[in-house]
């Protein structure tokens, strides 16, 4: 980005707030050896980091229009929602089996390595 604003600077803060807890709760996890309720934080850091990334993204859009290149490139977001979706459904499962809802969140990781043909097709050209 070339310029930004007040709003992409409140929800780039935003959004690192989130991720500067992520390494407290993946202690917090560790420590307690995988328990339900520390594995639920965890979640729930994970989903607010989601939560202010989709906003953050928005905010950027909006800013530069909807056609510009970010927003060509960030499209509908598929993958943005489903993270935010499979976090919310991975907090509730991990307190009725907390391996389950740590393995939502490696699905989310898994997703998110997976490269978007829509990059390919924006470099092609």
């Amino acid at each position: 980005m070339k310029r930004v604003n007040g709003p992409i600077l409140w929800a780039n803060t935003h959004l690192l707030f989130w991720l500067s807890l992520v390494p407290f709760t993946t202690a917090w996890m560790g420590e307690n050896h995988f328990a339900a309720r520390p594995v639920a934080l965890y979640g729930g850091v994970l989903l607010m980091a989601a939560l202010a990334y989709y906003l953050l993204s928005q905010c950027l859009i909006h800013y530069h229009r909807s056609g510009s290149l970010l927003g060509t490139a960030v499209g509908s977001d598929f993958k943005g929602k489903v993270s935010i979706a499979i976090y919310s459904a991975a907090i509730l499962m991990s307190f009725a089996n907390r391996w389950m809802g740590f393995a939502l969140y490696w699905v989310v990781a898994l997703m998110w390595l997976v490269p978007d043909r829509r990059i390919e097709r924006m470099v092609s050209e």
